[in-house]
């Protein structure tokens, strides 16, 4: 997501077109990316590690965004 204070382009767009749906309470919308990813490790703090990496070399521009790891778990097969 985009840090506070960051424009966000692609939120107003988006902002713009619910309001013009008749949305009118929408007042503010920020956009941002989606990334599920499956990571072979052998244990979720090591899996956790490596996707805190990849998010702050590749993932994320951390002077401009921020992000969110929301799980991590043991292989549940794929889904």
């Amino acid at each position: 997501m985009p840090k506070p204070g960051v424009n966000d382009p692609e939120g107003e767009a988006i902002r713009g077109g619910l309001q013009s749906l008749g949305y009118d309470g929408v007042e503010r919308v920020r956009a941002g990316k989606h990334y599920r990813l499956h990571i072979g490790a052998p244990e979720a703090n090591a899996a956790r590690a490596s996707a805190e990496e990849m998010a702050n070399k590749l993932l994320a521009n951390p002077v401009i965004q921020t992000y969110v790891i929301e799980s991590v778990t043991e292989a549940e097969g794929d889904r």
